[in-house]
Parts: C-alpha cells; structure tokens; sequence
C-alpha cells in the first residue's frame, strides 16, 4: 500500500547542525529511508545499489531508487559517489482528523490550533484509516504540510460482515469485514458486527480485537 510504505520514509527527520546550514550527505551515505533535497523538493530514498569500478581511475556510483514526497512520482537515477544533496526541512507536528470535503480534508494541529488543510493527493489512501478525532503526525515542508504519518495502528467499527461462525475461536478461517471507513478488510470468522478492531495502517490487515 502506497500510504504503508510511505510510513517508514517519514520516520527518519534529521536536524540541522552549525550556524542553521543543513546538513550535508554524500550520495555513497544515502540509504532506505533516507531523506534528501533536490531541484527545491523533499525525496526519500526507497533502495540504494552501489557500484564499485573494476578499471583503475573509475568512479564509484550510486544508484537511486527515489520517491518524490511532493508528488509521490518514483524515479531511479545514477550519481556520483561523492555528489552532495541537503537534508530537507522536515518536521513532524502532532495533530487531529477533524472532517473531509470535496476540497480536502482537515487538520487541527496540537501546537499551534491552527486547522491545515490536505488535498487528496498528499493523503495517498489515508483516508480508509481516518475517523474524526484520529491522533497522528503532519509533515511539514519548509513550514508547509505536504502529507502525514499515521499510528501504526488504529481502531475502527465493524460496520458490516457476515455473522460470526458459531464456536470457532481458531481463526482458522476469514471473511470480509467492511470497516466504518469503507476499508474493507479479512478478519477470522469469529468477528462480529458491530465489534471494535485494530487494523495495521501499514497493511490494512486485521490486528486484533479491542
């Protein structure tokens, strides 16, 4: 899942060193899940490949497998082992879902009280995980929201699925339970309507029961 994947790249934020100048990484240094400025944008590394010459005097390249965290688009390109890129301006705020319309959907941030606005496209499928009130992280870009992290974990209402199998306990088996996002997800036969459960963000998979 793209927004599942997109967990792990927002992990990392690094901190500016000195008098304020970012921080600079050689591309030899540039990881899964590091996180570089480029061309005036955010990237976070998905896979890095190195490659070390055989002929003396060749250059030691990078190849990187990047994902643009302003427009999600993936690319791979090759560099030099010593190019240098900046670390972005990232920051994690804490902050609630408030509601969605037509627009976007809505944020109130816990630090400043101001609500800040998401549109569709920096919310990959975060809406299938979001019900009003649901703490998580905002992203912020140069001091502007660009997307956010959800918890690894959230709770939702089953809202429909087939009645639960009598006495089977085993989880042996699974249906479909549509969630009260719309996400629907397999549980094991025993889940009932109506019942609470924690569903993983990073895969849409059932949890566990509340």
């Amino acid at each position: 899942m793209v927004l599942g994947v997109a967990h792990l790249y927002w992990k990392l934020i690094r901190t500016t060193i000195g008098s304020g100048m970012a921080a600079l990484v050689e591309a030899i240094h540039v990881k899964r899940k590091t996180l570089i400025e480029m061309d005036n944008a955010p990237y976070a590394c998905l896979d890095s490949d190195i490659s070390t010459p055989t002929a003396r005097g060749g250059q030691t390249l990078v190849r990187l497998k990047l994902r643009n965290l302003l427009t999600q688009a993936v690319f791979e390109k090759t560099f030099k082992a010593q190019d240098k890129f900046k670390e972005p301006d990232l920051v994690l705020t804490p902050a609630s879902y408030l509601y969605a319309d037509a627009d976007g959907s809505y944020f109130l941030d816990q630090e400043t009280y101001e609500t800040l606005q998401l549109t569709p496209s920096m919310l990959g499928n975060a809406m299938d995980f979001l019900i009003e009130g649901t703490m998580l992280q905002l992203h912020k870009w140069n001091g502007n929201p660009i997307g956010l992290q959800l918890p690894i974990f959230v709770e939702l209402n089953v809202e429909y699925t087939e009645p639960a199998v009598r006495g089977d306990t085993s989880g042996g088996g699974t249906k479909t339970a549509r969630m009260e996002t719309g996400l629907e997800i397999k549980v094991p036969l025993f889940v009932k309507e109506g019942e609470k459960l924690k569903v993983a963000t990073e895969t849409g998979e059932f949890a566990g029961r509340v």
